[in-house]
C-alpha cells in the first residue's frame, strides 16, 4: 500500500538538498531545494506555504516524494537549477521560455569575472560562459558573495584595484597590482566553476591532493592556505541562501549543538571534552576527548582554545549550528577571534555559573539570533562537563 506524500515526509532526511514531487506514474511534477529536507517537505502540509491554488493542486496531484542529499544549500540550488532544466517539471517556472531568469556569467578575459546578468543581456555580452538558468537573483547575489570569500576575483570592468574597497576587503586578490599571478587567478576562477557545475566533490579531492604534494615538497604556507580552502568548502554555512518559509527555524527539530568543557587540577592532566547534541538528544558516538598538549599553567581559556584548534582541523566533522562553552566573556571573546583567524562563520554561546552559583550567565556571540531554550544549553554544559571529569579522573588514575 502506496504511504500518502505526508506520511513519507516524516521518513526524509534533515540534511540540505534537492526534493522531488512525483505523480503516481512517476512524473516528476515539482522540483525544490532546502536547507532542511523534512523540515521544508512537512512545511507543504502545515498551511504554511503560501504559493497559492498552483501548489495545492500539485500537492493533490502527487503520489510520491523523493530526495537527493547535498553537502550545502549553495550545492542544492546549484542542483536544483540543472534538475529542473533538465526534466522542466510542469509546476516549476518555465526556463525554457522566460527570459526574466538570470545566470552566472565567467567573462573570458585575462583576469576573468565573475558576473550575474539577465537572460536578455547574455546575446550583448563579451565572450562568456554562462550557468544557470536561476529563478533568484537575490539568492544568486548571497551565493556569489559566498563562493567570493573562499575564492576571491576582480570584477570591475577596469584594470586595476588603486581604491578598490573590494581588495582592501580581500574579495579581490588584486590581480592588476601584480598581488596574484595569472596561474592562481585562474586557478579560483575554474575552482567556481566547478563548483556552478555542481563537482564540488572533484573540486575538493582534487585540492587535498595539491595539498599534499605541497606539503610534500615542504611548501607549508601553500599547503596550510588549502587546508583552510577546503575546510570553508566543506563547510559553507549558507541557510540565509533561503529565506522566509523556506528557511527552518534554528530553535526546531535537527539542530547541531556542540558543548565544549576542560578539566584539570591545578592544571595538571588537564583534557577537554566535546559533546554533540541533536534534537534535543545526546549523540554519543560523536563525542571527542582531547589531552591538552600545549598549556601547562593553569589557563582555562587558553586550554579551550587548543581544543577548539584541534576540533577545527577535522574538516570531517559536520560544523554545528552552536557552539557551547562552559566558560563567561573570556572564553567567547578567544573563540571570536579564533575562528576570524579561521575564516570560520559560527554561533557561540559562553555558560557560566552567576556570581550566587544560583543561576547561569549567558554570553552570546555577535549578531546571533538563535532561540535555544536554557534548559537545553544547560544540559548540553553538564554533559559536557561530565564527560571531562570522566576522562580526566580515567586518565589521572592511570598516570598516578
Amino acid at each position: 500500500m502506496q504511504l500518502s506524500i505526508e506520511t513519507q515526509s516524516k521518513k526524509l532526511p534533515q540534511t540540505a538538498g534537492v526534493y522531488f514531487f512525483r505523480n503516481a506514474r512517476g512524473e516528476i511534477l515539482y522540483i525544490g531545494k532546502a536547507a532542511n529536507l523534512r523540515a521544508r517537505v512537512q512545511s507543504y502540509f502545515r498551511g504554511t506555504d503560501s504559493r497559492g491554488e498552483r501548489i495545492v493542486r500539485m500537492v493533490a496531484q502527487s503520489a510520491k516524494v523523493g530526495t537527493q542529499k547535498t553537502a550545502s544549500v549553495l550545492e542544492a540550488m546549484v542542483l536544483e537549477a540543472a534538475l529542473i532544466k533538465k526534466y522542466q517539471p510542469r509546476y516549476n517556472i518555465d526556463l525554457k521560455d522566460d527570459k526574466s531568469f538570470s545566470y552566472f556569467i565567467i567573462t573570458k578575459e585575462k583576469f576573468s569575472r565573475v558576473l550575474i546578468a539577465r537572460a536578455t543581456h547574455l546575446s550583448t555580452m563579451a565572450p562568456h560562459t554562462a550557468y544557470g538558468p536561476y529563478t533568484s537573483k537575490k539568492q544568486m547575489i548571497i551565493a556569489l558573495d559566498i563562493l567570493r570569500r573562499i575564492f576571491p576575483f576582480h570584477d570591475r570592468p577596469g584594470r586595476t584595484e588603486r581604491g578598490c574597497l573590494d581588495a582592501q576587503l580581500g574579495l579581490c586578490p588584486a590581480p592588476y597590482e601584480g598581488a596574484i599571478s595569472q596561474k592562481e587567478y585562474g586557478k579560483n576562477i575554474r575552482a567556481i566553476a566547478m563548483i556552478l557545475e555542481g563537482r564540488k566533490s572533484q573540486l575538493v579531492k582534487k585540492m587535498g591532493k595539491e595539498m599534499w604534494h605541497c606539503a610534500q615538497k615542504e611548501e607549508f604556507e601553500k599547503a596550510e592556505n588549502l587546508r583552510r580552502t577546503i575546510f570553508a568548502l566543506q563547510h559553507i554555512r549558507d541557510v540565509a541562501l533561503l529565506t522566509g518559509d523556506q528557511q527552518p527555524s534554528i530553535a526546531g527539530k535537527g539542530v547541531r549543538i556542540e558543548g565544549y568543557d576542560i578539566s584539570n587540577i591545578s592544571g595538571q592532566y588537564a583534557v577537554g571534552s566535546m559533546v554533540v547534541f541533536e534534537n534535543d538528544r545526546p549523540q554519543k558516538a560523536q563525542y571527542r576527548k582531547f589531552k591538552i598538549k600545549t598549556v601547562r599553567a593553569i589557563n582555562d581559556v587558553a586550554m579551550m582554545r587548543e581544543v577548539l584548534r584541534r576540533r577545527f582541523v577535522h574538516v570531517e566533522w559536520p560544523l554545528p549550528d552552536l557552539i557551547l562553552l562552559d566558560g563567561g566573556k573570556g572564553h567567547l571573546s578567544m573563540a571570536q577571534h579564533l575562528c576570524g583567524d579561521l575564516h570560520i562563520r559560527i554561533n557561540f554561546v559562553a555558560l557560566a555559573k552567576g556570581p550566587t552559583r544560583k543561576k547561569s550567565d549567558l554570553y552570546w556571540s555577535k549578531g546571533t539570533s538563535l532561540s535555544v531554550p536554557q534548559k537545553t544549553l544547560i544540559a548540553v554544559r553538564d554533559e559536557a562537563h561530565r564527560f571531562a571529569v570522566t576522562y580526566h579522573r580515567k586518565l589521572r588514575d592511570h598516570l598516578l
